[in-house]
């Protein structure tokens, strides 16, 4: 039991991170087309006070997007609560959204609970997230129209491809791996995305959500590794991680280019779409986290 969820989650996590690496040794980073004036247009970004948030958010802003940064002293992504109030709060403003991306995560932290109860990756990087999402959805469709639709981007990462999602177990309380919780948050994020963008085409919405990959990016997000793996990382991130505006290059693409026009249900990599984990076109397991999910997070199901 403890080599199948605790060694094997950790192994698979760390080959991803290998592969990465190598494909970033070899390659450019993305660089990004003209892009369109934002002028008028409203963005959210969440964790976008630091790191590639902050890149992201200074990009948008300088195309002349009206930018709210959403940090835990504006919303705690782990309680529930203060998802919803941050709602109720950008509601009373009366403002349109038009892209909305869903930035903020954290790695490989001990384990502990939210105020919720819930794991804490699964909470932060993913059911947050999840919850914010679906409470500003009207405001997003609303926002959008035929020819220049609303945007939702979920940052996600290259750890997705080792994920498993324990649909009996999402809260990892059998036996907790911070690489496993990591992992599955991640996968989440892009079965979230193929299942909302699904509902949004069934709709005829004009609402695109993508999943994004930034690949390995010199952030505070490496913090939380053990200590061999922090020493062995510094110099390795020197000459083969990107910079937080590098890694934020692919979300601002899918934010605002014109080529991502009408492009949903895709996972981004580097510029380009990328396949996925195969686990993250199960439709059957895309509906039964999202039936799972609106039950955790309150909300009635679409």
């Amino acid at each position: 039991m403890w080599l199948q969820k605790v060694l094997v989650p950790l192994l698979r996590l760390y080959l991803c991170g290998i592969k990465v690496l190598l494909y970033q040794m070899f390659n450019r980073s993305f660089t990004l087309p003209v892009l369109p004036e934002q002028n008028g247009r409203v963005a959210i970004v969440t964790g976008g006070t630091r790191g590639m948030g902050l890149a992201t958010a200074r990009h948008l802003a300088s195309l002349g997007m009206h930018v709210i940064i959403v940090e835990f002293i504006f919303m705690d992504l782990t309680s529930l609560k203060s998802v919803q109030q941050f709602v109720e709060m950008f509601r009373a403003r009366g403002l349109p959204l038009h892209v909305l991306v869903n930035n903020a995560g954290t790695m490989m932290v001990p384990e502990m609970r939210t105020v919720d109860g819930f794991e804490f990756h699964f909470a932060l990087n993913y059911l947050g997230h999840f919850l914010l999402t679906n409470s500003l959805l009207d405001i997003l469709k609303r926002s959008g129209r035929q020819g220049s639709r609303s945007r939702i981007v979920n940052v996600s990462s290259a750890t997705h491809y080792a994920g498993v999602v324990d649909m009996e177990d999402l809260n990892r309380r059998a036996c907790y791996s911070s690489h496993g919780a990591y992992a599955q948050s991640k996968l989440a994020l892009v079965l979230f995305t193929y299942h909302l963008q699904e509902q949004m085409t069934a709709g005829g919405f004009p609402v695109t959500v993508n999943a994004v990959d930034p690949g390995m990016v010199d952030t505070a997000l490496y913090d939380n590794l053990w200590s061999l793996a922090q020493a062995m990382k510094k110099p390795v991130a020197k000459t083969l991680f990107r910079t937080p505006a590098e890694g934020a290059s692919t979300t601002v693409y899918a934010a605002v280019a014109s080529e991502m026009e009408g492009v949903g249900g895709r996972y981004v990599y580097n510029g380009r779409k990328t396949r996925s984990a195969d686990l993250s076109y199960d439709s059957e397991l895309q509906a039964e986290l999202w039936k799972k999910s609106c039950e955790l997070a309150g909300l009635r199901e679409n």
